[in-house]
């Protein structure tokens, strides 16, 4: 255990975590056991809990599941998502063959019989060990154990069970219950990669619940088949309220833990044990909702992914602590609608997910097929559990989850609100997340500025965060054109440290350095941290200035001060000083989404990104000392121009590197100005400069942008009429 860490725990945490120890220290021993013999008769409580699963709906607090799966959420699915059936239908086929679309790869080949312990992509294939002597993150021991993982969630089995539910091939169920001997014959409790995260057993705990109940029906599954599922999740829950998180990932690994453990109370209540989960698992779920979101309702580990996957974690607990008779505090639906409410707002005008920060391409259950940044599942359950029209309106239509999770009145729910677009202006600064978003309205087309203005991940872990102070992304016309680089993959080093590293994303980096240095796949030597300044919106002009002291740890120590002004809600102005006394390498950088980019002919210095859909982004920048440009796509040594839309995959894409060397203080000018047209020409623009320092943009017969000089927050716009 790490010396600091034990020192800041409390008796009771030390205590919790030398239980953990000695129960793996028993296991490995083979002195503890897994509570039934190995042949025995299968026990009453699970018998029981069949019986009572095969009459469900109602149970002896009313409904134990989610309406959707109790009701007619299968009937309303096919109805209205015709193709849902034939893409559940297409995952059945594939895993006839062994090949499964995992993360972001395809036909991924397991073998049949499928081989649970292999990462297909490496080759390599984990031990036969118990799982606390297995390293998951160790790549020469396991491969990438994310892609083990994510075959052994078991959420196709969802996939498979909700296309036989929909009328789907009869074949399924008995390859079902085939596939969930074989797992168990593989996976004994305890042993193996699949048993070291219990956030992988609570989400394949999840995975075992559903299809128990989408296949509940004697037609489906013989009794016999029905009770080892049964079986399994009770060994699933008991393992994960043994390991919980608490200490080791007390993030979503704990949150998501906690809801397996509600799960498993709430679905199958005949347990001994499953008051006792009940109740752990809500009493997390409750106190880290307070724990984990920040008061303005951003995540407190700083990456939109795992903001996602968090909301789909207590939107589960909420409906199904409702259908149950569950009370839960008022406060928890009034948190997750501000976590809503945030990605409402940093929701590109297309309505994609922007990355910031980690993000592994997974999610807590999926009930259709989607993309890693397709938000329309979530907004449209949540718009129809808050009776929200703005969320319906980012739904883009009642989507199959909401269907499966709250059957009809989620139905009714959904289209008794009229979708419209928020009510609020379209610019907002999360002051505690340190987000500012500048958009120019709510359209599809809109413009959008997202300024990066908080911490490196949580106090507690900044392990999913990027060294990202003070970057941007943006959009123009509604088409993503700066973006975050995504992720890649995590057991990598190489490709790891790039993907989360400054040089990767758009902001500053000084003398070669990045703003904070590796120390592990999930782990920072340094936890810099960058603060909004200041915020005001005004007709003509929105400004949002930050600065961070990331780069104070050099001999000559810098601070960096960063400035955003929206001009007539049409371009950006990027204003970076840096301040200190010695001479200093700087590389201002903007990473761009794959697309065509080129210099301006003339020497004028502007650079112009064309979009896939026929706009233009123009880039040009003015500073105190001459600027050198370079343009990387797609480079490998070192590697320079990539973005990962998807875990595990990469993609060439244009990175701008604008280089000077002079003595600070020094003051670097970025216009950013989109264009309607690709060919259209650029605006006529001169820089105003005081002592060669430029303070202000004049645009011609445009708007005059006065932003004076270092520190200053007095930035105004002036219209050519106010001018005369």
């Amino acid at each position: 255990m790490n010396v600091e860490r034990l020192m800041r725990s409390d008796l009771s945490a030390l205590a919790m975590r030398s239980a953990q120890e000695a129960r793996k220290w028993l296991e490995r021993a083979h002195l503890a056991g897994w509570g039934d013999a190995s042949g025995a008769p299968m026990p009453a409580e699970i018998v029981r809990a069949a019986a009572a699963v095969r009459l469900a709906p109602k149970g002896p607090r009313g409904d134990r599941f989610f309406r959707g799966v109790l009701g007619s959420g299968a009937a309303l699915v096919a109805a209205s998502v015709p193709e849902a059936l034939r893409q559940a239908s297409a995952v059945f086929e594939k895993s006839r063959a062994g090949q499964f679309d995992l993360l972001g790869y395809r036909a991924l080949a397991f073998g049949v019989p499928i081989d649970w312990q292999l990462d297909p992509v490496s080759g390599q294939r984990a031990p036969a060990l118990h799982w606390s002597l297995i390293r998951p993150l160790d790549p020469a021991q396991v491969g990438d154990s994310k892609v083990i993982c994510e075959l052994n969630r078991c959420q196709w089995w969802v996939t498979l069970a909700r296309a036989f539910a929909m009328g789907g091939d009869p074949a399924i169920p008995p390859a079902l219950a085939a596939h969930a001997l074989r797992w168990r014959e593989a996976n004994p409790p305890g042993q193996g990669v699949n048993w070291s995260s219990s956030l992988e057993v609570s989400l394949r705990l999840i995975s075992f619940c559903w299809t128990a109940f989408l296949l509940r029906a004697e037609s489906a599954l013989p009794t016999t088949a029905l009770e080892a599922l049964l079986h399994e999740v009770r060994s699933h829950a008991r393992h994960v309220a043994r390991y919980l998180s608490r200490q080791f990932s007390p993030n979503t690994h704990l949150t998501g833990e906690a809801l397996g453990l509600f799960y498993a109370g709430t679905a199958l209540p005949e347990l001994e044990e499953a008051a006792g989960w009940r109740e752990t698992g809500a009493q997390i779920l409750i106190e880290q909702i307070d724990a984990q979101i920040l008061s303005d309702g951003v995540y407190f580990e700083q990456a939109t992914a795992y903001q996602r996957y968090t909301i789909e974690i207590y939107l589960h607990f909420l409906i199904l602590a409702a259908a149950s008779g569950f009370p839960l505090p008022a406060r928890v639906g009034e948190v997750v609608v501000r976590m809503l409410d945030f990605l409402l707002f940093v929701r590109r005008p297309d309505g994609t997910l922007p990355s910031i920060g980690d993000a592994d391409g997974g999610w807590l259950l999926p009930l259709t097929e989607r993309g890693p940044a397709d938000l329309r599942g979530v907004f449209s359950t949540a718009a129809a559990w808050f009776s929200r029209a703005d969320y319906a309106w980012a739904a883009e239509g009642l989507a199959p989850e909401t269907l499966w999770l709250l059957g009809e009145e989620g139905h009714d729910a959904f289209r008794a609100l009229a979708p419209a677009p928020p009510a609020s202006a379209p610019s907002r600064l999360f002051v505690e997340g340190g987000y500012a978003v500048m958009r120019s309205d709510w359209p599809r087309e809109a413009h959008q500025l997202i300024f990066d203005c908080g911490p490196l991940g949580c106090p507690v872990s900044s392990g999913h965060g990027h060294a990202d102070l003070l970057s941007i992304q943006c959009s123009i016309f509604g088409e993503p054109v700066l973006v975050d680089p995504g992720t890649c993959v995590y057991p990598e080093p190489v490709w790891r440290n790039r993907m989360r590293a400054s040089s990767a994303h758009s902001t500053i980096t000084l003398d070669g350095q990045e703003q904070a240095e590796p120390a592990g796949p999930f782990r920072w030597k340094q936890h810099p941290s960058a603060q909004p300044l200041r915020w005001s919106v005004t007709p003509s002009l929105e400004l949002a200035m930050g600065s961070h002291e990331a780069y104070r740890r050099l001999p000559d120590p810098v601070r960096h001060q960063r400035q955003v002004l929206f001009v007539e809600r049409h371009f950006w102005i990027v204003i970076d000083d840096l301040e200190g006394a010695a001479e200093h390498r700087v590389d201002l950088r903007f990473q761009l989404a794959p697309m065509q980019v080129r210099q301006e002919p003339g020497g004028d210095g502007w650079v112009r990104a064309l979009t896939p859909g026929g706009r233009a982004l123009l880039v040009r920048t003015f500073a105190t000392c001459p600027l050198e440009l370079a343009i990387h796509t797609g480079e490998m040594e070192p590697p320079r121009g990539w973005i990962s839309l998807d875990y595990g995959q990469l993609q060439p894409a244009p990175l701008l590197v604008y280089t000077g060397r002079a003595p600070l203080p020094m003051r670097i000018v970025t216009l950013l100005f989109p264009l309607a047209r690709a060919d259209a020409p650029p605006p006529l623009v001169t820089a105003i400069r005081t002592g060669g320092q430029p303070v202000g943009l004049s645009f011609g017969d445009g708007p005059l942008v006065h932003f004076g000089g270092a520190g200053s927050a007095l930035a105004s716009a002036t219209t050519p009429l106010e001018r005369s």
